[in-house]
């Protein structure tokens, strides 16, 4: 399953501009209400050095489901109708794109980019009050009947509910292991990850000190701050492939942003690229840093994982350096690793698993 960001923000940060900008979808901006939803590539330029080693039939490069959430505002999130519809597209996220305004609104007005971080975290933490109370109530009957389980699932249930009474987002809570189990089917909006977008406009600093205003909340977070102009990326993104990094070159970028924003989300949750590879298939897989050579073969087939045996391990820079497969286990540059082994990064794998009878 790809990973899925969810684009979120307050009515009037250019969410749907951006969310053009990243996908090229060519979305209207003019109806804040709808859903737009797209599923691009994950940007590797390694992929097109690996299908220039081994001609591959087929590319099947990692994918990201990018979501625009219509903006969030006072009360958007209630329990019933379109509330309820919203709040489930912000669950249903792996990490939360933040985009935030840093351009002139209408008349002229100044962004206050803290004050929308702000209005935005109180409406997550209200919808995750709400969830955390219906849990307490479900639980009440067992308290009340003297089950131990239940009687600590509330009291780490009241901990994090007084937190967020207090303004702090689930993610800042620095929840102990039994905490996060105690509310972890509660699916918190706010314990969510967050990348922060600073939405520019044409012609605009990126290191403004409207941008530089995020530092503070994106510290708090551990996060990142991506600054963009929505409306010029949108407009590029529109544009043939091979015409778009000279007007990226005149905005003084090196990368469009819907690469700087998705390796920004691959940051924030840690994730890593490892590939197939052979003149059928050059295929990526995304999963976890650390995630051992097991649960790895197991994002390629869940048998693989079962029956796992070892892993044959060519690191993608001496997959390149040697000019092929061949050429590089001659040079001594394969590895066998067992199950204990980290994925890394830019591995070209092959698995050894025995199937099941």
């Amino acid at each position: 399953m790809a990973l899925r960001c969810g684009l979120v923000g307050v009515p009037g940060c250019g969410k749907t501009t951006v969310f053009n900008a990243l996908t090229a979808a060519g979305a209207s901006v003019f109806d804040g209400a709808e859903m737009h939803r797209a599923t691009v590539p994950v940007p590797d330029p390694r992929v097109k050095r690996l299908v220039a080693l081994f001609g591959p039939k087929k590319i099947v490069p990692s994918t990201l489901d990018i979501v625009d959430i219509p903006g969030l505002e006072e009360g958007s999130t209630a329990e019933g109708g379109r509330g309820s519809r919203l709040l489930t597209h912000v669950k249903e996220a792996d990490v939360l794109v933040h985009v935030v305004r840093c351009f002139a609104g209408p008349a002229g007005a100044d962004p206050n980019p803290v004050h929308d971080v702000e209005l935005l975290d109180l409406e997550l933490m209200a919808a995750d009050a709400h969830t955390v109370e219906k849990k307490m109530a479900r639980l009440a009957k067992r308290v009340r009947a003297g089950d131990k389980d239940a009687t600590r699932e509330v009291a780490d249930c009241e901990r994090v509910l007084e937190r967020l009474h207090e303004g702090i987002p689930a993610r800042r809570q620095e929840l102990t292991p039994q905490e996060r189990a105690s509310i972890f089917e509660c699916t918190l909006v706010s314990l969510k990850p967050v990348l922060y977008v600073a939405n520019v406009s044409h012609g605009q600093a990126l290191d403004g000190a409207f941008v530089r205003s995020l530092d503070g909340p994106a510290k708090e977070d551990g996060a990142e701050v991506v600054a963009i102009s929505g409306s010029d990326e949108a407009e590029i993104s529109e544009l043939p492939i091979e015409d778009r990094a000279d007007f990226l070159h005149e905005l003084g970028l090196g990368e469009p942003a819907a690469a700087r924003v998705i390796h920004a989300a691959y940051r924030e949750l840690g994730l890593v690229d490892f590939f197939t590879a052979g003149e059928r298939e050059v295929h990526v897989w995304t999963c976890r840093a650390g995630d051992t050579a097991p649960v790895a073969a197991g994002k390629i087939h869940t048998e693989m994982e079962a029956g796992f045996i070892r892993l044959e391990v060519i690191p993608f820079e001496a997959m390149i350096e040697h000019g092929g497969e061949q050429q590089a286990i001659q040079a001594g540059a394969r590895r066998l690793e067992g199950k204990d082994y980290p994925i890394q990064d830019g591995d070209v794998v092959i698995v050894r698993f025995s199937p099941p009878r």
